[in-house]
């Protein structure tokens, strides 16, 4: 493969990517603009700052690039975002399902409305999503779906029971969609990364610290890490990169799977 086709191997493939304002959506939606895709941005965040972020990939990768200002929570607003695609870029060829929130909290002390959000954001919107692009990708006879589980869609750990029962949740969605549409040049996977330095999980150190009675260097070392033989936090390059490759035409094949990219986290 030449080094254009490489790095253009997306060429005007239109892709979604939620919560990708910041951390790993971000890093995925540049590695997908980077191969020549149309991307639509969405997540939260300060409007001047994400408008800069907008213009900058597209101006850097030589695309359109649109945000979106989709609430997770509703159904309908992310059903407008695969509109917005649809309307103003001509369909939805990929998606990645990537927003999430995070709550740490003994079962007994857990607030009912962060299970709520958690389950909502977490999963609930990938099922919105899904549903409102599938169509699209049919009638263009190709599609990609990439949701973002987590190590914990795999095993479990204390004080998550919203975000591992969510993202068990996404593992059990992205095998029964993937079979519904596997005739249909369309593949639906999950990648499951352990911990990835990132917003979301430095601002869970604080309430990790206060569960566990933990210093900071003990929750990076002791409660992070301690689950990665590597020792290393997955970065978001690794990870925006498998999300790449899962969206070729070389994974084809692959479909239907859960597949960890957690520094051997799951191989305990």
């Amino acid at each position: 493969m030449s080094e254009f086709s490489a790095n253009h191997r997306l060429e005007n493939k239109v892709a979604i990517v939620t919560g990708s304002t910041s951390g790993i959506g971000m890093g995925i939606a540049r590695r997908l603009a980077a191969q020549g895709a149309h991307v639509v941005i969405n997540g939260l965040g300060d409007a001047a700052i994400i408008e800069q972020e907008r213009a900058a990939i597209a101006q850097e990768f030589s695309i359109r690039c649109l945000y979106s200002p989709a609430n997770m929570l509703s159904g309908t607003e992310i059903a407008g975002m695969v509109q917005l695609a649809i309307d103003e870029l001509g369909g939805c060829d990929i998606l990645v399902n990537n927003a999430g929130i995070q709550h740490v909290a003994p079962i007994d002390e857990f607030p009912d409305e962060k299970w709520q959000a958690i389950i909502a954001i977490n999963l609930t919107a990938a099922f919105h999503s899904i549903k409102a692009a599938i169509p699209s990708m049919k009638a263009r006879g190709w599609g990609r779906i990439v949701n973002i589980a987590s190590a914990h869609a795999l095993v479990a750990s204390p004080y998550k029971s919203a975000y591992v029962a969510a993202k068990h949740g996404i593992a059990g969605l992205t095998k029964t969609v993937a079979l519904e549409v596997a005739a249909e040049a369309i593949t639906v996977n999950a990648i499951c990364p352990g911990y990835v330095w990132t917003p979301l999980v430095e601002k869970q150190i604080p309430d990790t610290m206060a569960a566990r009675g933990l210093t900071k260097e003990q929750v990076i070392h002791d409660v992070l890490l301690e689950a990665q033989p590597t020792k290393q936090f997955v970065t978001v390059d690794q990870t925006a990169a498998f999300v790449a490759f899962l969206c070729s035409d070389e994974a084809a094949s692959i479909t239907g799977a859960i597949m960890p990219i957690d520094g051997g986290w799951t191989a305990h």
